[in-house]
């Protein structure tokens, strides 16, 4: 299997992880939900799935993970971040900065190391899924591994 950039940061850190593959619509624009359904076909709780959103902050980008179901609240975030506000980066330059397509972006292997916060329910995990770099996969990892790996603050961001 072709590894993508995140499944490539994953290996080299030595992080165990799990790759949880399914079937993407290319119709589908919910990506955050699509992935909701398809892994909680598998008993995955909704709760344990993050979205990846790309934030543009006044000094740059910034990454914010929250569960896919759940909003984030763009204040929450600017102050876990430290900043004045945000609000959401264009997709552009999203993918510039990750190396992802919007639907596909992942907290690991991106192009730049963006500061990040992580909804601090994460932490009630055994594991979180997240995007694995492409559509319609997703990867399990241990909350502390999201955090460490990304660099990342803990707060409360959703909405």
């Amino acid at each position: 299997m072709a590894a993508t950039p995140a499944i490539a940061a994953l290996v080299k850190a030595g992080v165990p992880h799990e790759i949880v593959k399914f079937d993407h619509d290319p119709r589908e624009s919910s990506f955050g939900v699509e992935a909701v359904h398809a892994l909680g076909r598998a008993g995955v709780v909704p709760e344990q799935i993050y979205k990846t959103l790309i934030i543009a902050v006044p000094n740059g980008l910034a990454v914010a993970m929250v569960p896919a179901a759940s909003r984030l609240s763009l204040k929450a975030a600017a102050a876990a971040l430290g900043v004045a506000r945000a609000e959401m980066a264009e997709p552009g330059a999203a993918q510039r900065a990750t190396g992802y397509i919007v639907g596909a972006v992942s907290p690991f292997g991106q192009r730049k190391r963006l500061p990040a916060v992580v909804d601090a329910g994460a932490l009630a995990f055994d594991r979180v899924y997240c995007s694995a770099g492409r559509r319609g996969w997703d990867v399990a990892v241990l909350p502390q591994d999201l955090i460490r790996l990304t660099g990342a603050v803990t707060a409360d961001i959703r909405a």
